[in-house]
């Protein structure tokens, strides 16, 4: 295998990170209600920060599938929007250090990527890696909104309730990280937000869930006011056209009976199904996310 290290160029002027948090959201993969977007573009917005790693994306990404964006201006190309593929550091609200790696998700070379990235957690002395996305379900937005946890070592996802016991997915770089990372013997979890399916395009609340099973997993303090406003917001909108249509109306009326029941039976393991055997099979779960990333548009894939 060719040097890992060769994927990426770091800052000179580094601050020594020993212990630091490694936050991690890449586009390409399943992101229900942009949860991860949106946590992704809260932080940098709200917190200042600088980019002290770049990897080489020419040599990650086919632009040919995820094409970049340019602009053309009555005779000439005047833009181009060069992806970035970058960990940027970060401090919360009592000033910790933390580093937050984004960018689009490498289409080619994943084993070399995650390589990659470990030698930056060795380098720096990360303690702890965590992913973030959301994913569609089919719960009402008038509930509250479950997260589900997976890690490395099971004391890192304590007071979380396993959604499934065993099932296959379509793989994702995050995902392959954390398993990298485990077997390295590293600590690593990751978190997806559940989003109402009929709100898989964009939904505040769901960011918001996730900032705080992050803020919980990690100790960070992280800001939240912004994205509780816009959450708030939202939610009225939602509120209002659902009021406004009884077709929609019937939907959430019927997710909402579902998810009481399941709530009020203390007996059942879990609060998404009857019983295991009424739990999605590996394909039907797969299928649902093939079919969730086949919908979106190129924008919102890249």
């Amino acid at each position: 295998m060719l040097d890992p290290e060769d994927l990426y160029e770091v800052d000179s002027d580094v601050p020594d990170l020993t212990g630091a948090v490694l936050l991690h959201s890449l586009d390409g993969f399943v992101d229900a209600g942009s949860a991860g977007r949106l946590v992704t573009e809260h932080l940098l917005s709200a917190l200042d920060h600088r980019v002290i790693a770049r990897f080489d994306v020419d040599a990650l990404i086919d632009y040919r599938s995820r094409r970049p964006p340019m602009t053309f201006s009555v005779n000439r190309w005047t833009e181009y929007e060069a992806p970035e593929l970058v960990v940027h550091l970060l401090h919360d609200q009592d000033g910790t250090p933390f580093l937050l790696l984004t960018g689009p998700e490498p289409d080619q070379r994943w084993e070399r990527f995650v390589a990659a990235v470990r030698t930056l957690i060795d380098r720096w002395g990360v303690r702890l890696t965590v992913g973030f996305h959301g994913i569609p379900m089919g719960v009402p937005h008038t509930r509250p909104l479950g997260v589900t946890a997976h890690a490395t070592r099971g004391e890192l996802v304590k007071g979380h309730q396993p959604l499934f016991n065993r099932v296959q997915v379509p793989g994702s770089v995050s995902a392959l990280l954390e398993l990298r990372l485990g077997h390295a013997g590293h600590d690593a979890m990751g978190f997806a937000a559940h989003v109402p399916h009929y709100l898989a395009a964009v939904y505040p609340a769901a960011a918001v869930s996730m900032l705080d099973a992050l803020g919980e997993a990690t100790g960070l303090v992280l800001p939240a006011t912004d994205l509780s406003e816009a959450a708030e917001q939202a939610d009225a909108d939602i509120n209002q056209k659902v009021a406004e249509s009884d077709e929609l109306s019937e939907v959430v009326a019927a997710l909402e009976r579902q998810y009481d029941a399941f709530t009020e039976a203390s007996s059942r393991e879990s609060l998404l199904a009857e019983s295991v055997e009424h739990m999605p099979t590996a394909d039907e779960l797969g299928s649902a996310f093939e079919q969730f990333l086949a919908e979106q548009s190129p924008g919102q894939q890249d």
